[in-house]
């Protein structure tokens, strides 16, 4: 392919020094802009070099934990490299950070720097620059992944006319695959999005496994744990409400903790309102290693959503043998078997998600038996089988530009039979 010699002459002298702080690898976040060799393996195969663009590597959120899991235990003959297309901020600040993304992406086509581009999206204004890196990648003939994450697509789909629902349909058409958390999911994007269910694929979102967990025994209190952005969406308001009709026998020996961004002050209020406040802690958000702590010290973990397409709080909460509490949304049911690895209610359902916490507070065998087939369903789900099979679409991707079979496509599921 041919690029007009202005273009390129501009990108190559003009751009490099304006985006040389955007782009991120692993076990570096300074800026630079650096000369990428050809590495080798251990096994002596040429690197592959992948370009992964998404929210920022320290944006908070489900989205940045799998593309900071991806870029920490890539396989060795895969290198990955960072570029932030969103960041929080004002209006300008996100555009000008797009724009950036924009030029890096050039540069590295042009320069011929990677083999294939990884896109992370939700929904919104995520779609739309998205659809602009797809086109920009797809015109310089290299394969392209996209990796759905948003809870909230298909409400956005549905509320897009006609004419530009086939826009974006066709414009992720263009992707070698599309990733999905769930089954519902490919369902939606495939019936609703004419996505072809060959290149539709489920991956569900890692978990980094904890090799071992707490015996959680004759344990005189007991700790509910809720992580995430608290507000209506995900059932925050509610879970304060059930917990304060709780009995008073019930609340003495219980603690509940909110850890997570959003609307806290609110929380406090209803709260104090609730007079629950004794046996409630909001945290604000933290970092992942001390969400790992109250993983630890948790013995219910609960989040009565409204809307979500796979929450990685769950799994990771799954993976240290915690029981959920939850709804039936999104992918939530293909990984909650009810009284098997946890309780579902519907969303809204203040009554119900008290009697699902009066019953895990009362009965500790099922507690802790629930706990622990919930943590061996999610256990194929560790993230270095998941980088296994990620590389190897990678490779296959690279490999063949036009896939038609999903015999490489076999990702780690859960194992719902354990148990």
């Amino acid at each position: 392919m041919k690029h007009p010699n202005l273009l390129r002459k501009y990108l190559l002298s003009n751009v490099m020094h304006q985006t040389s702080f955007l782009s991120e690898t692993k076990g570096n976040r300074k800026a630079s802009v650096v000369k990428l060799p050809i590495p080798k393996s251990k096994e002596g195969r040429e690197c592959l070099h992948i370009l992964m663009m998404g929210p920022s590597l320290s944006q908070q959120g489900g989205m940045a934990t799998v593309e900071n899991l991806i870029m920490d235990r890539t396989a060795d003959d895969i290198q990955i490299r960072h570029i932030t297309t969103h960041e929080e901020g004002t209006v300008l600040h996100r555009i000008w950070i797009f724009c950036l993304a924009l030029a890096m992406l050039l540069l590295n086509l042009l320069r011929n720097r990677c083999d294939l581009v990884h896109l992370h999206v939700s929904e919104r204004g995520s779609v739309v620059r998205i659809s602009i890196l797809i086109l920009i990648a797809r015109f310089f003939q290299k394969p392209v992944i996209v990796h759905a994450h948003g809870c909230e697509f298909h409400t956005f789909y549905n509320s897009l006319t006609v004419f530009f629902q086939r826009c974006v349909s066709l414009v992720f058409k263009q992707c070698a695959c599309v990733f999905v958390l769930s089954k519902s999911w490919r369902d939606y994007y495939v019936s609703q999005c004419g996505l072809s269910p060959e290149r539709t694929v489920v991956l569900t979102n890692p978990v980094d496994f904890p090799t071992t967990v707490p015996d959680r025994s004759g344990l005189d209190k007991i700790t509910l744990l809720f992580l995430g952005r608290v507000g209506q969406r995900k059932g925050a308001f509610d879970l304060l409400q059930a917990f304060s009709k709780l009995s008073k026998e019930d609340k003495e020996k219980s603690t509940l903790i909110l850890a997570g961004d959003g609307e806290l002050n609110a929380a406090y209020e209803v709260a104090e309102s609730l007079e629950i406040q004794p046996f409630v802690s909001i945290l604000g958000w933290l970092s992942q290693a001390k969400c790992k702590d109250l993983l630890a010290q948790a013995d219910i973990f609960v989040l009565p959503s409204y809307n979500e397409a796979l929450p990685m709080s769950i799994l990771e909460a799954m993976s240290w043998g915690l029981p959920i509490i939850s709804t039936p949304v999104g992918g939530i049911p293909e990984i909650i078997i009810p009284y098997k690895t946890g309780i579902l209610v519907t969303p809204g359902d203040v009554q119900g998600i008290k009697e699902a916490i009066q019953f895990f507070i009362e009965n500790e065998e099922q507690r802790i038996s629930m706990g622990l087939v919930a943590r061996n369903c999610v256990a194929p789900l560790a993230i270095e089988n998941y980088a296994l099979h990620l590389a190897n679409v990678y490779r296959r991707a690279i490999a063949s530009r036009k896939l038609q079979t999903t015999d490489f496509f076999s990702m780690p599921s859960i194992n719902l039979d354990e148990g």
